[in-house]
């Protein structure tokens, strides 16, 4: 049940975004097969911050801290999500979305230089401000697929 919404999940704002209520039941009844981990970040896609937060901060693991990182770098809250990130510390995802994001035309360094990007750009319409939701996708995507 769940495949579809982790196979085609929207393209987050950089922002919070507005919760797909619509989509409320479905992803609830998903949940019930997923690990917490998976839980956070699917309910993060689906723009629902009480829900993801709730979860992700529970998880002792740097995917928890992961999911949580996210969470606050679009809530925006940079410094928040910088803890956070540091909290991961070393993960195969971020050495993946180094390699990964050259090929989205962004030279991914570090998750600081990474909320820092999202910052400056935000809200911007720009380019670079969809570059970044690229990129933030491509994270998104190589982290539910790890957890």
């Amino acid at each position: 049940m769940e495949d579809d919404l982790i196979a085609s999940p929207p393209t987050a704002p950089l922002g919070p975004g507005v919760p797909h209520l619509g989509l409320r039941p479905r992803l609830e009844a998903a949940m019930l097969e997923l690990t917490p981990a998976r839980r956070a970040g699917l309910w993060l896609a689906y723009n629902f911050f009480d829900e993801s937060h709730a979860i992700s901060q529970d998880l002792d693991s740097g995917e928890g801290s992961f999911w949580h990182a996210i969470l606050h770098r679009r809530e925006p809250d940079p410094a928040n999500a910088k803890y956070w990130f540091r909290q991961v510390g070393a993960h195969p995802v971020l050495d993946r979305l180094a390699v990964q994001s050259l090929a989205i035309g962004y030279r991914y360094t570090t998750p600081s230089a990474f909320v820092d990007f999202c910052e400056r750009v935000r809200a911007t319409g720009s380019a670079e401000e969809a570059l970044a939701q690229r990129v933030q996708m491509l994270e998104w995507k190589l982290l539910i697929d790890q957890v």
